[in-house]
């Protein structure tokens, strides 16, 4: 198994600052593939805020238009998001994700961390 320990959520007022970060850990047999963050607020489906290949390509929301930078660091299997300019509308639970390359069968192996409150109000 694999655990995804994410730390740095918390409330913010709009137009604030805040970074993710997720660690992953446990039984890492290959290098993972896509490292990333995924939110869902509440009634609202699970949806991509931003992941990265282990290449370095980022791919982001449509929402986030420049606010939100992913990191990540390979050799050590963390991954980053810093968010800036944050909105109301940003206040959800987000939660880190991994995966590895497909089995010769297809298969893909992902996991997910616990998830992190962000709540942004004044």
């Amino acid at each position: 198994q694999v655990q995804l320990a994410e730390s740095g959520g918390g409330k913010v007022q709009p137009g604030g600052s805040l970074r993710l970060s997720c660690a992953a850990s446990g039984m890492i047999f290959f290098d993972i593939q896509n490292m990333g963050w995924y939110r869902q607020a509440p009634g609202k489906q699970r949806e991509l805020v931003a992941t990265t290949s282990r290449a370095g390509s980022a791919t982001y929301g449509d929402f986030v238009k420049g606010r939100f930078t992913i990191s990540r660091d390979a050799a050590k299997n963390t991954v980053s998001l810093q968010m800036n300019r944050l909105k109301s509308d940003d206040t959800a639970v987000y939660y880190c994700h991994a995966d590895f390359p497909p089995s010769p069968s297809g298969y893909r192996a992902d996991f997910w961390g616990q998830g992190t409150q962000v709540i942004v109000s004044s």
